[in-house]
C-alpha cells in the first residue's frame, strides 16, 4: 500500500489510475451494453486489452507539460472527454444499436435530438458503476492519496510511455488483423472495429475516412456528371419489346441466396439432387435462367452484390462501398423508384444485425420503407448460425410482416445459413449425405446448398397457398462465390476436373451464380448471353414496365438485343461470350483462354489481342466512371426526370409491425395487404416447415392480434 500511495503521489500515478478507471469502464460497457458478439477467446482477450493502448496514448500527452498544474488539468479533461465519449456511445447504442461517428458528433443537434430528450428514459440501474470512478478519484484527493506532483518529468520518461502505448495499439492491430484478416479494408461494421480496436481508434479511423471522402467529394461538380452522363446513353440497350411491362404491378420477391454458385444447379452427391427444388424453379417454363450470369463483387462480396442489384453500380476496388460511403450517399436505388413510378411498398428481411454492413442507414438512402432486421426475429440458441437466423426461421418467421405489406410490394429476403463456415446442426441436414472429400469446407457446403434449398421451397409453398404466388414475379440471385480457391482442388473431382490440372480459366468459370426470374406464366427458358448481377436491375425494371433510360446505371438489360454481354470483375478480369481473360497490370500482359475448350491461347494474334484490349478498355472505363460516380456522390448533382432524391429522415426502422398494422387499419376498406384481402385473416397459419426449432410452438408465435 505504501509503494501504491508513493506511485498516486507521482504524475505518471495519477496517469495510470485514470487509464485504469476508463479500461475498467469500457470493459464494463462491452458486457453489459454493447453487443459485441465475441465468438472465440482472442477476441475477448483483444476486448479486454484494445481500451488500454489508446487511452495511454492519449493520457500520455499531459506528460509533456511542465506546469503540474497545467499537466494535471489536461489529463483530467481527456479522462472527463473519454468518460464522456463513453457513456455517450453507451445511450447512443441502447437506442440506434450503434456507435457514434465522428460525422454524428460534429452534427451537434441531430446527437442531441437522437439522446437529449430520451437520455434519462435510457438510463439503466447499473449506469451508476460508470461513474463510480468520480467518486473513488474524489476521496482519494480528499485524503490526498493523490498528490499533485511538481517535480520535473523529463520529456525522455513521457516519450517512453508514449511509446509504449504505440506498441501496445501495434499489437493490438497486428492480433486483430489475424482474427479478422482486412479488418480496415473491408470495414464490415463499426461494431468489428470497436470490438478488436476499442472506441477511440474506431473514432480515429471514421475521423480518417470521412476526412478522405469528404476531400474527394468537395472538389467534385456538377460537370463531371456529363462524361458520365455520355457513357450511359452510348451504353443503353432498348428493351425487349416481348417482355417489356409484361410483370407491371406484380409484387417483387427477391431471394438473396447466399454464397451460392451456379455449379450446384443440377449437381448429385452420392445420387443425390443438392438443390432440387432450385433445379425445378431452372427448368420450368416459367422461368428465365441464366446459365452464363457471373458476380461482380470485390472485397464488399454480399455488400456489393445489393449494390448492384439495387443501383446498377459497381462496389469499390477496396473495401464496402455500403460502409464506408454509402451512409451518406444519393442514390437511384430500385426500392425509391419503383415507389415514385408505380407505388411500390418496399422491405428488406434479414436475420442479421441491422448494422451490418450499416445496412440500417443505407437502406434508408435508397428508400427501403421496412428493414426487419435481427431484432425481428426469434433469438435462440439453436436458431441462429454464426451470420444470423437460419432460412427457414427467417422466411417463416416474416410471413407475418410479409401478408401486412401494402402491394405491389418489393421485397428482398438476405438468406445467411450457405455462408462460410457452412456450418448446420445434424437434424437440419437429416436425410442428406455430404461428400467425403477431404476438405469439411467443401463436404459442408453442399450440406447448407441442401438446406437453402428446401428453405426456398417451403416459402414457395407458402407463397402458392397464401395466393400471393399468381401475383408476384420472383428473382433468385446468388451473391458471390462460396468457396475460396484453395477450396477448389478439393472440389473439383466433384465437378469431375482433374485437380492437378486446375487452371485461372476453370477458377473464374466458377464464379458463375445462379440468376432466375420466375413469374407464372412467363415465357421462360434457359438463357446463354453472358451477364452479370451489374446488368440485374435494369432487366427487372423492364419487365415491371419501368424506362431505365433516365438513370444512371452501368448495366443493361439482358434480354435486350442490345445487351453488352462482355462482363468485367473488379480484379479488372474479365469474361467475353468467347473468350475469358486474365489482365497482368504489372507488365500490361493479357492472358487469353478458349471458353468452349478451356484452353490457354498461347500465341494470341495481333487483331485478337487488339480485340481484348479494346474490350478491357471499354469494361475499365466503366468500372472508373461507376468509382466516380460513388466515391465523389455524383448522384447529387442529377435528378432524373420524375424522380425526387430520398431523404433518409423520413425512414424509420423502429416498431415497424406496429406501423403496418397502423396503415392497414387507417386504410381499412382499401388496404390492399394480403392480411386484408384474406378477409382480415392471417395466412400464417398455411406456412409449412419442418425446422426442428418451430415444430412444438410454431402457429402461436405467428398469431397476428386483430
Amino acid at each position: 500500500m505504501a509503494k501504491l500511495k508513493q506511485l498516486l503521489s507521482k504524475r505518471i500515478g495519477w496517469t495510470l489510475l485514470l487509464v485504469f478507471c476508463i479500461w475498467i469502464k469500457t470493459i464494463l460497457a462491452y458486457y453489459l451494453d454493447f453487443s459485441m458478439g465475441a465468438s472465440d477467446p482472442l477476441q475477448h482477450l483483444l476486448l479486454i486489452l484494445n481500451p488500454l493502448a489508446s487511452t495511454l496514448l492519449l493520457l500520455s500527452l499531459p506528460l509533456y507539460i511542465k506546469n503540474p498544474k497545467l499537466a494535471y488539468s489536461l489529463a483530467t479533461v481527456i479522462y472527463l472527454l473519454e468518460t464522456l465519449l463513453l457513456y455517450s456511445n453507451i445511450l447512443y447504442y441502447r437506442e440506434f444499436s450503434d456507435f457514434i461517428s465522428i460525422s454524428t458528433i460534429l452534427s451537434v443537434g441531430k446527437v442531441s435530438k437522437g439522446l437529449g430528450s430520451s437520455a434519462i428514459a435510457m438510463a439503466q440501474p447499473h449506469d451508476f458503476l460508470y461513474a463510480l470512478d468520480f467518486l473513488i478519484l474524489l476521496i482519494l484527493w480528499l485524503t490526498k492519496t493523490i498528490k499533485l506532483d511538481t517535480t520535473y518529468y523529463s520529456h525522455l520518461k513521457a516519450f517512453m510511455v508514449t511509446s509504449l502505448a504505440v506498441t501496445g495499439l501495434s499489437l493490438n492491430i497486428l492480433l486483430a488483423e489475424a482474427n479478422r484478416p482486412q479488418l480496415l479494408v473491408r470495414t464490415f461494421d463499426r461494431t468489428y472495429i470497436v470490438k478488436y480496436l476499442g472506441l477511440n481508434s474506431f473514432l480515429a479511423y471514421d475521423s480518417f475516412k470521412t476526412a478522405q471522402s469528404n476531400t474527394l467529394r468537395s472538389s467534385a461538380q456538377g460537370t463531371n456528371m456529363d462524361p458520365v452522363l455520355d457513357y450511359v446513353q452510348q451504353h443503353y440497350a432498348k428493351p425487349n419489346p416481348n417482355y417489356y411491362g409484361v410483370a407491371k404491378g406484380k409484387n417483387v420477391i427477391i431471394i438473396h441466396l447466399e454464397s451460392f454458385q451456379q455449379f450446384l444447379i443440377d449437381s448429385k452427391v452420392k445420387d443425390q439432387e443438392v438443390t432440387p427444388f432450385l433445379n425445378s424453379l431452372y427448368h420450368s417454363d416459367n422461368t428465365l435462367s441464366f446459365a452464363n450470369f457471373f458476380h461482380e463483387v470485390g472485397q464488399g462480396k454480399t455488400s456489393d452484390a445489393e449494390t448492384m442489384m439495387e443501383t446498377s453500380l459497381f462496389g469499390l476496388p477496396e473495401g464496402s462501398f455500403f460502409t464506408s460511403l454509402g451512409s451518406n450517399n444519393t442514390f437511384q436505388a430500385a426500392p425509391a423508384i419503383l415507389n415514385q413510378q408505380q407505388g411500390y411498398t418496399s422491405a428488406a428481411f434479414h436475420g442479421n444485425t441491422g448494422s451490418f454492413w450499416s445496412r440500417d442507414t443505407v437502406y434508408k438512402n435508397m428508400g427501403y420503407n421496412y428493414f426487419f432486421d435481427q431484432k425481428y426475429y426469434q433469438q435462440t440458441a439453436d436458431s441462429n448460425t454464426y451470420w444470423g437466423s437460419k432460412d427457414k426461421l427467417l422466411f417463416a418467421e416474416s410471413a407475418k410482416y410479409l401478408e401486412q405489406l401494402q402491394q405491389p410490394f418489393y421485397t428482398k429476403f438476405l438468406t445467411v445459413t450457405n455462408h462460410n463456415p457452412f456450418e448446420l446442426a445434424e437434424n437440419d441436414t437429416e436425410g442428406f449425405d455430404k461428400p467425403d472429400t477431404p476438405n469439411t469446407m467443401v463436404n459442408n457446403y453442399f450440406a447448407t446448398a441442401h438446406y437453402l434449398d428446401d428453405s426456398v421451397r417451403e416459402f414457395f409453398d407458402y407463397l402458392k397457398s397464401s395466393g400471393l404466388y399468381d401475383n408476384s414475379i420472383v428473382i433468385l440471385y446468388g451473391d458471390h462465390f462460396g468457396l475460396n480457391a484453395g477450396d477448389e482442388k478439393d472440389l473439383a473431382p466433384l465437378l469431375n476436373k482433374d485437380p492437378n490440372h486446375w487452371t485461372n480459366f476453370d477458377h473464374t468459370q466458377l464464379q458463375r451464380v445462379p440468376f432466375m426470374i420466375h413469374m407464372p406464366g412467363l415465357k421462360g427458358g434457359i438463357q446463354k448471353q453472358y451477364g452479370g448481377e451489374i446488368d440485374a436491375l435494369p432487366t427487372l425494371l423492364h419487365l415491371l414496365g419501368v424506362n431505365t433510360k433516365p438513370y444512371i446505371f452501368m448495366g443493361n438489360d439482358l434480354l435486350s438485343k442490345q445487351h453488352d454481354q462482355n462482363v468485367i470483375f473488379r480484379n479488372h478480369n474479365f469474361v467475353t461470350p468467347q473468350y475469358t481473360v486474365m489482365t497482368n497490370n504489372n507488365n500490361n500482359s493479357l492472358t487469353i483462354y478458349q471458353n468452349s475448350t478451356g484452353h490457354l491461347i498461347e500465341h494470341p494474334s495481333k487483331k485478337l489481342e487488339q480485340k481484348m484490349r479494346k474490350v478491357a478498355k471499354t469494361k475499365n472505363n466503366e468500372l472508373n466512371i461507376s468509382d466516380t460516380v460513388n466515391k465523389t456522390n455524383l448522384l447529387r448533382f442529377y435528378t432524373p426526370p420524375n424522380f425526387t432524391p430520398v431523404d433518409p429522415k423520413h425512414y424509420n426502422y423502429q416498431n415497424q409491425f406496429q406501423q403496418l398494422l397502423k396503415i392497414r387499419d387507417e386504410l381499412g376498406s382499401q388496404s390492399t395487404s394480403l392480411y386484408s384481402r384474406n378477409n382480415n385473416r392471417s395466412t400464417t397459419n398455411l406456412y409449412k416447415t419442418n425446422a426442428p426449432e418451430l415444430q412444438n410452438d410454431f402457429t402461436p408465435i405467428y398469431e397476428i392480434p386483430k
